[in-house]
């Protein structure tokens, strides 16, 4: 008797430590694909139309270097649907190092790339290639990490060791910005000749970080139960894309945060310093202050949807949305620090933090462990590539064209909307047993 009673809270403090572990280990490695994949949005607003494409018109150029940009987008899926079926047939843990790698490598190349001014034609071509490497890494990578996380968590507190994956996004910005605010105080030849390279070649670091603190998690339990029992399924892209149609549910649920998060953080980037003529700094300290944010508002969401479920987050960041759309550039308009930064700050929260929260455990919930990271992935990077690559494109073609941004504003409610919609026909998994 006095044996039980003395391993009990031995055995339970050693799952507590290997839960917090694996968290660690995914949180850290998003935070790295983020940081990646975020210092090329920013680079593409600021520095990359006048090295890439400087012989075309000012609004064509900029045109240009977010398309550049959307091209991450569109390989999130192929990455999605690539590293999700290896992760739901050979293991999570294999696909999460491997993803992490390759990301780190298109985002170190990026930084030693010569410009238009050095080879002409070929500096945009090596740049879109190297874009798509990123979003093909990117596209793996929150799959496995979030469906890692679910499978080791105890159900009561899935929604928030969840969150804390998505916490990779606010901290990989957080970093990601404060390196570009950095080089971004340079004198502008400085910028331009090699500072702008210095946030991609940091990268290198970064990786090397985050493979040694991966290779120390152990695979997760319920794949290696699901492996022993003989249920890996044969194709679990095409399994998830014809027998689940809660995959398309799982893009509407998406669709209108991802659009939402990239208008402010590149989008309005672009929008602050050419229309408004607004300092660089200024933009880019809000978005800083609305990532640090974030990195307690996220948690706090998710531990929300522990308690009152997924769907009601997303109810509540649609309308909030859908309310903002014209406020948000009206706020912006005033052109003082204050209005600035209080804006950023509540519409990345309330409008991408409320829904962004409880993904990592609500779309892999929707899914049995035989698809999970197939499933989970492909949902959510088809929102990304469609949301996500081109609403920046979208709106700042709207603006250039319209002479306003009434247009943006309709956009963005049109896609909250959506998922308002999609939320309508979800259901809610908080309380249910992980799928088999």
């Amino acid at each position: 008797m006095a044996l039980n009673i003395s391993t009990a809270p031995l055995g339970a403090v050693k799952k507590e430590k290997g839960i917090r572990s694996v968290v660690f280990a995914s949180a850290i490695g998003t935070v790295i694909e983020w940081y990646d994949f975020l210092i090329y949005g920013m680079a593409a607003a600021l520095v990359f139309n006048k090295l890439f494409f400087p012989n075309i018109d000012p609004l064509l150029g900029t045109l240009a270097a977010l398309g550049t940009y959307a091209v991450g987008f569109l390989a999130r899926p192929l990455g999605g649907a690539l590293f999700g079926h290896y992760g739901d047939r050979v293991g999570r843990k294999s696909i999460l190092m491997l993803t992490l790698i390759l990301m780190g490598l298109g985002t170190f190349f990026i930084g030693l790339l010569p410009t238009y001014q050095q080879v002409g034609i070929w500096a945009p071509i090596m740049l879109i290639s190297l874009r798509f490497i990123q979003g093909i890494g990117l596209g793996g990578e929150w799959g496995g990490a979030a469906v890692m996380v679910l499978e080791h968590a105890p159900k009561h507190r899935r929604g928030f060791y969840g969150s804390l994956v998505q916490v990779g996004f606010p901290l990989g910005l957080v970093i990601a910005t404060l390196v570009f605010s950095a080089v971004s105080k340079m004198p502008e030849e400085d910028l331009m000749s090699w500072g702008w390279r210095v946030p991609f070649l940091v990268s290198a670091v970064l990786i090397v970080v985050g493979m040694f603190i991966r290779s120390n998690v152990k695979e997760s339990p319920v794949f290696e139960d699901m492996k022993a029992r003989k249920q890996i399924v044969k194709s679990p892209v095409m399994e998830v894309i014809l027998k689940h149609p809660r995959t398309f549910v799982a893009i509407g649920l998406k669709i209108s945060e991802v659009s939402w998060v990239y208008m402010l953080t590149v989008f309005m980037v672009v929008y602050a310093t050419t229309t408004l003529k607004l300092p660089k700094s200024l933009i880019l300290d809000a978005i800083l202050i609305a990532a640090m944010v974030e990195l307690i508002t996220i948690p706090l969401f998710g531990y929300l949807s522990d308690i009152i479920g997924r769907r009601p987050l997303y109810f509540i960041g649609a309308i909030f949305t859908i309310l903002f759309a014209f406020p948000l550039f009206w706020l912006f308009d005033l052109k003082t620090p204050e209005a600035i930064i209080l804006t950023i700050v509540v519409a990345m929260s309330m409008g991408h933090g409320l829904m962004f929260a409880p993904e990592a455990t609500y779309f892999p919930e929707l899914f049995g462990a035989n698809v999970r990271y197939s499933g989970a992935s492909f949902g959510f990077q088809v929102a990304a590539a469609i949301g996500g690559g081109f609403s920046p494109i979208l709106a700042t073609a709207l603006a250039g064209y319209m002479g306003g941004t009434a247009g943006v504003s309709i956009m963005l409610i049109v896609l909250a909307l959506i998922t308002l919609v999609a939320a309508c026909f979800a259901r809610e998994t908080k309380d249910d047993a992980l799928l088999n």
